[in-house]
């Protein structure tokens, strides 16, 4: 069998195959589906150090940045007829910020200033953000005071690196409140899981009346919502005080979800919280991102392996099953949910998406997933090597 990092690198592979950078869907536009794509590209890249995954990352990001720096979208003065109409909504949707993550990178190894101006555009914008009465983001600004958990890591781990890099401390302090109010209120306390979305006016047509919240357990949303958490620790300092409940929250969650995990597949299911309802169907891009999300909180010594080992084997060989090779040797990850909005938030409306292949979204959280793999098992390896010497 293939290890983590050359499962990562054959689905890399495979992308770069299926699109030039410059056409990654949505096409000229700076948005999370290429951003979470990328993301897992650039990890590979920096465990691999193979310079055609940095020059793919780099030509997408050129693509949608200019010369000095200006975002298509941003800076509304480069748009045009010819413009994507999800490009100019890109002032008014938190899904816009999550791919300036790979500027910091760009940056480092180019030295191109053009890189740290479209960061500086990008992150600076969260100063004047809409929030609710509570300081919570507003996921979009046609949707008045809704949060969406995936929000959490559209947002949360860009303003945080930007933070540490130019001692930021609004940005880093607004990103962990963001955190805390989905912990505050989007916990349904019986499962330990978290709602997709609140609605802190309750006016929403799929919000809660009484709570606002939206009424189902989203997998991939619990997913990204965790998985920020974890990124987000990688640029706080480990004596900030909010740091301890910052990892009581990862500790609770992994725990929850350790008891709807799918014991026969290793999988998670599309609505988390009822897998046995008819209808319901195990979802690689969540399972994906929870491998992920225990693989580093092991690493980390949030958890122990002791406690979630067999857990993140199971679940490991259950994505990898979720895969296979077609006639090209292009790798393809299979059983993702496509695209999700809460819309009016009901069971049948998740589990009636579609079930795609190597879609952005599924391919992005299955190369993250590999990326911390490979660094786990070295771990892994490491820590045993020393407990038998």
């Amino acid at each position: 069998m293939k290890t983590p990092l050359e499962y990562g690198k054959l689905a890399c592979d495979t992308f770069m195959d299926m699109y030039l950078p410059e056409q990654l869907p949505p096409a000229g536009t700076l948005f999370y589906h290429q951003g979470v794509l990328l993301s897992g590209m650039q990890r590979i890249y920096l465990i691999s150090r193979e310079k055609k995954y940095f020059d793919y990352i780099r030509t997408y990001v050129d693509s949608v940045i200019g010369e000095n720096g200006e975002i298509i979208g941003f800076c509304h003065e480069l748009c045009n007829d010819k413009t994507p109409s999800l490009a100019k909504q890109a002032l008014t949707m938190l899904d816009h910020k999550q791919p300036s993550i790979l500027f910091y990178n760009l940056y480092d190894e180019t030295g191109e200033k053009k890189y740290l101006t479209a960061l500086k555009v990008i992150a600076e914008s969260m100063y004047f953000w809409p929030v609710n009465d509570y300081g919570g983001y507003w996921h979009m600004m046609t949707q008045h005071n809704q949060m969406w958990l995936d929000g959490a890591y559209m947002a949360g781990p860009l303003s945080v690196m930007y933070a540490k890099r130019f001692n930021d401390d609004v940005l880093r302090e607004r990103a962990i409140n963001q955190v805390f109010l989905m912990d505050d209120y989007m916990k349904d306390r019986t499962t330990g899981l978290y709602y997709h979305g609140w609605d802190a006016s309750k006016e929403a047509d799929w919000a809660d009346k009484k709570t606002g919240l939206s009424g189902q357990i989203w997998g991939r949303a619990v997913g990204w919502y965790v998985v920020a958490i974890l990124d987000m620790l990688d640029y706080i300092s480990p004596d900030h005080p909010a740091v301890c409940r910052l990892k009581q929250i990862v500790r609770d969650l992994l725990k929850a979800l350790a008891k709807v995990q799918d014991k026969e597949s290793g999988m998670w299911y599309e609505v988390l919280d009822k897998p046995k309802k008819k209808g319901n169907w195990t979802e690689s891009s969540c399972t994906n991102l929870f491998i992920y999300s225990y693989a580093k909180a092991v690493r980390k010594g949030i958890i122990s392996i002791e406690e979630y080992g067999e857990i993140i084997e199971k679940a490991y060989e259950g994505s990898i099953q979720s895969t296979y090779i077609d006639d090209r040797g292009n790798l393809i990850i299979d059983k993702i949910c496509a695209g999700t909005c809460i819309d009016e938030g009901t069971y049948e409306h998740y589990i009636s998406r579609g079930q795609v292949k190597n879609d952005l979204h599924g391919g992005g959280a299955f190369i993250l997933m590999c990326s911390e793999m490979e660094n786990y098992r070295c771990f892994v390896e490491k820590l045993f090597h020393n407990t038998n010497i």
